[in-house]
């Protein structure tokens, strides 16, 4: 079979040789239940609080910050959840543009009349409009939850964490952020950011599905989303995924040791795919701030919709090329993209998201670039 380009690394990552060297241990003779209080549950134990602790001093918080979970999706619905039914937040405040994991738990909260729901207005490039945010604070007493994404997992616009994070301080605004896309590809130092939740999922840095982190801060304290157990210091009960977490920390790890080399790469690599596109197709524009604040790693463009370029993503699959039309999370029926809807919503514009890692490179998006010229 001809060799596959895969530009979908915003919906997940190849695993890393080292990630999987790391967890095999744990898959195959230290396979203890953590909660067991003999030798082999005392050894895999460790291993998930040496991991909190890896992840901890990368991020720059306490250990007993860190909670690990399923995934960015659990993380969020955990702070969600835990902001309103725990600290008093009957209000939320969020964007049109999150991802659903963050959309559809508000939107539930809100059809459960257990807070109003209100949206921030984006600029026209797609950032989050700042100072509308603050109006919206300033404009109610009631207890709110401001939950708005660090970097678009569709577009890549990066908000400016720690300016909102002050805006939120100030309005004394409870502050969760979905940071899926950018931990493990931008160094973090949680001391120094007023944040009280942020989430990370393995699988966007290499290391293995079904495995993520909940950041709390220390000063709010939240009751457990899942109960039966007290594991995760009785924040999520059932038995922990012991590999998932070995792997989820030494992915960390790797990727926090590779940043400067790594991020350099793949930026370079988005912008030869801009430089070429502009070069080769006329009429494909840019969605979001690709050149501004924005995720190296995340390219989105709209081609002129033509009878071609309308089965183009199917067109590339055969073609062996890996390409998204918004968030993979829904993939199945094609509803478009919700984010493209609320910032452009041109019907004469397709839109495809390309996104990179570490193992792409340039001649990669030269043949990438080449089949689109012919397809479109």
């Amino acid at each position: 079979m001809q060799n596959r380009i895969y530009f979908d690394n915003a919906a997940t990552t190849p695993l890393d040789s080292d990630v999987l060297e790391a967890m095999l241990p744990y898959m195959r003779e230290r396979f203890g239940n953590p909660s067991a209080i003999y030798s082999y549950g005392r050894e895999s134990r460790l291993a998930v609080e040496n991991a909190r602790k890896s992840v901890a001093r990368i991020l720059n918080a306490h250990p007993a910050e860190i909670f690990f979970t399923s995934g960015g999706t659990e993380s969020s619905n955990t702070a969600i959840a835990g902001a309103v039914k725990d600290l008093g937040c009957t209000r939320i405040i969020t964007s049109p543009i999150e991802h659903h994991a963050v959309l559809h738990t508000v939107e539930y909260l809100c059809k459960g009349g257990e807070a109003e729901l209100v949206f921030v207005k984006l600029l026209p490039d797609g950032h989050v409009d700042n100072a509308d945010l603050e109006a919206l604070l300033a404009d109610s007493d009631k207890k709110t939850l401001v939950t708005l994404m660090h970097a678009n997992n569709e577009i890549g616009n990066m908000l400016d964490l720690h300016a909102v994070g002050e805006i939120c301080r100030k309005y004394n605004a409870i502050f969760h952020s979905d940071t899926v896309q950018t931990v493990g590809h931008f160094p973090f130092d949680l001391r120094d950011t007023p944040v009280h939740f942020i989430t990370g999922g393995g699988h966007k840095f290499h290391g293995p599905k079904g495995v993520g982190m909940l950041y709390i801060n220390e000063n709010v304290k939240i009751q457990p989303f899942i109960h039966g157990g007290s594991q995760e210091r009785n924040m999520r009960a059932g038995t922990e995924n012991l590999y998932g977490i070995v792997g989820f920390a030494k992915a960390l790890e790797l990727a926090t040791a590779g940043f400067e080399k790594d991020s350099r790469a793949i930026a370079g690599i988005k912008k030869h795919m801009m430089d070429e596109l502009k070069k080769n197709i006329p009429g494909v524009v840019f969605n979001g701030d690709p050149r501004g604040r924005s995720l190296y790693t995340v390219l989105n463009v709209s081609f002129p919709k033509t009878e071609r370029s309308e089965m183009l993503l199917f067109n590339l699959d055969i073609n062996h090329i890996c390409a998204s039309g918004g968030s993979a999370c829904t993939s199945g029926a094609d509803q478009g993209s919700h984010v493209i809807k609320a910032i452009y919503n041109d019907p004469g514009k397709v839109a495809v998201r390309f996104s990179f890692s570490k193992y792409n490179t340039k001649e990669e998006v030269d043949r990438v670039v080449e089949k689109l010229v012919e397809l479109v």
